[in-house]
């Protein structure tokens, strides 16, 4: 097990665009996050938990606002399936009192690339590092099973946190959900 502690914060917070008391994009002040920053244990995912870590995906892809029919339509994508558990490439982040915080897993491509197959924080643990430390321990996971490089296919949402993360733009790719609809494709390098 990994236990990992992630500050959100860069050491030029808060930019010198913010005016006194003024909140950053919407979200929580430093103090405020320093009160609800936890420690995140990142593990493998169990196959039980299968059913909580489907559930999980879809109240984060719901998060951002899609609609019924669309939800319908990306069910399969957001379901985690046992087998995918069983092959040990599904990790999990749980916060310090025991509930999910967010989850990610790996498939493997061509040569030495993997895919970021899933990669999904609870609405509620957005902000507070959980992402950021799912990403760490998935991209660490990737180069312990010998790989160079990292696709990330990833909703329009979640693409500037993987730019922070340091992955770069590689063009646009279909979704395998919704017919018509093109989505970032970013690759992250290992090495």
């Amino acid at each position: 097990m990994l236990s990992v502690t992630v500050s959100p914060w860069s050491p030029d917070f808060p930019p010198a665009t913010l005016a006194d008391g003024q909140r950053p994009s919407g979200h929580l002040t430093r103090v405020d996050y320093s009160a609800v920053m936890a420690n995140f244990t990142i593990r493998a995912a169990q196959r039980g938990e299968a059913e909580a870590l489907s559930a999980l995906c879809k109240r984060s892809k719901a998060h951002w606002g899609y609609d019924a029919e669309f939800m319908r339509l990306s069910d399969a994508s957001l379901t985690i399936a046992p087998e995918l558990i069983d092959t040990g490439r599904v990790l999990v982040a749980i916060d310090s009192v025991g509930r999910f915080a967010g989850m990610a897993s790996l498939a493997p491509l061509a040569g030495n690339i993997w895919d970021l197959l899933h990669m999904f924080v609870e609405p509620e643990a957005i902000g507070t590092g959980a992402g950021r430390a799912l990403f760490a321990a998935i991209t660490q996971k990737a180069r312990d099973l010998g790989g160079t490089a990292l696709t990330i296919q990833a909703d329009p949402n979640a693409e500037e946190f993987y730019l922070r993360m340091g992955a770069r733009r590689a063009g646009e790719a279909p979704s395998d959900s919704i017919p018509g609809r093109m989505l970032p494709m970013l690759e992250y390098a290992l090495v």
